[in-house]
């Protein structure tokens, strides 16, 4: 698979236009269809960081175990309801998007190129990468405190992984999600255990 633009570029390709012009998501994933995988988590989690009207960013930690699963049952190209498919949103989240990580972006594209990258046609490979998106797209949607941020910025690595074809850069956000995952079941522990105590104590 070639590699022919950076996240960046392809970032300022998209955001070039009126800021008021509707996008959908069908438009964008037909317009990047050999990057789409990548650039579907891209978009799902711009309300993480853009809050966007309308309650649109609780849908993207389950949006991101949608990619999950078709990552682990080996799809080649993301699936999505029509209903999502047509949904739209302005130019203008894309925009804002751009502008606030544009200079992340450019940090991010001196250090990424095409790398080990069967670690994205491996089946065995794939199928780890869609398992940790299933499990850290649940921890997403939990209204769990304080998680928003880092949830997103593990997930941007992988999206970034699969944009820029770069196998480090994919395995930096496998380390990272693990970390994530067993560091919030330990807490998630420990606030049961200190739950179990309060409530012994008090009834």
């Amino acid at each position: 698979m070639s590699h022919e633009i950076s996240t960046r570029i392809l970032l300022q390709q998209l955001a070039d236009g009126s800021p008021d012009d509707d996008l959908s998501f069908d438009l964008v994933l037909d317009s990047f269809r050999h990057r789409s995988y990548g650039l579907f988590l891209l978009f799902v989690l711009i309300p993480v960081f853009i809050p966007i009207p309308a309650g649109q960013g609780a849908f993207s930690g389950l949006l991101t175990s949608l990619i999950g699963l078709q990552l682990m049952w080996q799809f080649e190209h993301p699936w999505i309801p029509k209903y999502i498919g047509r949904k739209t949103f302005k130019r203008t989240h894309i925009i804002n998007f751009q502008r606030r990580f544009d200079p992340w972006l450019k940090w991010i594209e001196k250090l990424c190129k095409p790398r080990y990258e069967y670690a994205f046609d491996h089946a065995w490979a794939r199928a780890f990468s869609g398992l940790l998106l299933l499990v850290l797209g649940i921890l997403l949607a939990l209204p769990i405190p304080l998680t928003n941020y880092p949830f997103g910025i593990i997930v941007l690595a992988f999206s970034f992984g699969f944009i820029e074809r770069d196998g480090i850069l994919l395995g930096l956000g496998w380390i990272m999600g693990i970390i994530e995952i067993i560091v919030l079941a330990e807490f998630s522990g420990y606030i049961i255990k200190l739950l179990e105590q309060l409530w012994a104590y008090f009834f």
